[in-house]
């Protein structure tokens, strides 16, 4: 039976030029759900894009602070989304961070050029605030992630909080292609570190807000179903 599958994002918003580079690359719009055409001055042929988006598409252009869960039959959707309000309402120091795209292990990926003491907190605070929400993972679940040659600190991580990149193993990212071999990715990186610097040039990016995505099923992609935004400390307080 298929179940739905939450998550909470950083998703730039809609509106902005890294958000458009971001979403139009993968060919998928999380806010919309609606599949986006290729760009026409990317450097790939529309097989070529297709080919390297496929595993990350369905995901849609964001940052991970809650990996994907299944909901306890106790709690709905609305019980979430009100977490999260309450949650984006704590002040807190917002993170500004300098985003260029990188590559992560085998994949491409936006990632942040320096540390972020603010980030990691705020990715931290969300793994725990929302954790109570979440179904154990299934025997089937843990497997699929053992499968990744995961570190002891990283097996403990996924026993507690189904999850197994959190806290120390977090790094901000949001992922642009599936794993690569070296030579195929260096080219890639070079085209879209162009691309990028074309359209985002030196801006920094602010971490303001987050979302609540929903996935329908295993086979369908993610999609924002709530937004709120994050509450900065005031000056001085």
């Amino acid at each position: 039976m298929n179940e739905p599958r939450y998550a909470i994002y950083f998703v730039p918003p809609a509106s902005s030029a890294l958000y458009r580079f971001g979403a139009g690359f993968l060919g998928y719009d999380c806010y919309t759900g609606e599949s986006l055409g290729h760009p026409p001055d990317i450097g790939l042929t529309a097989s070529e894009r297709d080919e390297l988006t496929r595993e990350p598409r369905k995901y849609g252009f964001h940052a991970t602070f809650k990996a994907p869960f299944h909901l306890l039959p106790s709690f709905t959707q609305a019980d979430l989304a009100a977490e999260l309000e309450r949650f984006a309402a704590i002040p807190r120091t917002l993170p500004v961070i300098e985003p260029a795209i990188r590559s992560l292990a085998r994949f491409i990926a936006v990632v942040a050029v320096e540390p972020s003491m603010a980030l990691d907190r705020l990715a931290a605070d969300s793994v725990m605030a929302f954790d109570r929400f979440r179904r154990p993972l299934t025997l089937h679940e843990k497997e699929r992630r053992l499968g990744a040659c995961l570190s002891e600190r990283q097996i403990e991580n996924l026993d507690r909080w189904g999850y197994p990149y959190v806290f120390e193993d977090f790094r901000f990212h949001m992922t642009l292609t599936g794993p690569l071999d070296a030579d195929r990715r260096r080219s890639i990186l070079a085209l879209l570190q162009a691309c990028f610097d074309d359209i985002n040039g030196e801006q920094s990016l602010p971490i303001a807000q987050l979302a609540l995505v929903r996935q329908d099923a295993r086979s369908t992609p993610f999609r924002v179903v709530g937004q709120a935004a994050l509450t900065a400390v005031r000056s001085g307080s």
